[in-house]
């Protein structure tokens, strides 16, 4: 076998195991365990609610509606339940940003703490990543607070 033959199989053989890998990858990714979500599925039916005028006046354009994010859990061979809501998707008007959006609730209220915004909204930056971040909408104070996640340098004390 010549040189030039030897470069050819070797070649469609690269060819070859980069299209299984990457197919992998995908399937990987497609897989119904897999919480990486590429993008945020977008709800057409949008609730009327005051939060969304409020998100239109702070300069954001309401994309979906609620969504609900089912979750399971093994906990010593027993299956748990639980559920996460989103209740609306935003986007920024100007930018390609798209928003979690969650309403307070008077029966869980947050402080803007590190622990308390970790414990309330992690679980969502965690599940779609790609997103640019969190609305939180506190309908009774008429504010719009935006959250983004990122990691500490180790720094801070």
């Amino acid at each position: 076998m010549a040189s030039s033959d030897k470069a050819v199989v070797a070649l469609i053989g690269v060819a070859i195991a980069m299209f299984v890998i990457y197919r992998i990858y995908i399937w990987l990714q497609s897989s119904p365990r897999s919480f990486l979500v590429e993008r945020v599925p977008i709800n057409p039916e949008i609730q009327p609610h005051p939060a969304v005028d409020l998100l239109e006046k702070a300069g954001y354009e309401v994309l979906g509606g609620k969504l609900k994010i089912p979750l399971a859990f093994q906990v010593n061979g027993s299956a748990l339940y639980s559920r996460l809501f989103i209740d609306y998707v935003a986007g920024k008007e100007d930018a390609d940003d798209l928003y979690l959006v969650i309403l307070s609730r008077p029966r869980k209220t947050m402080e803007f703490t590190g622990s308390s915004v970790r414990d309330l909204l992690l679980p969502y930056l965690l599940i779609y990543p790609n997103c640019s971040g969190v609305l939180y909408v506190d309908t009774a104070v008429s504010a719009v607070h935006v959250i983004r996640f990122g990691k500490d340098d180790g720094e801070s004390t």
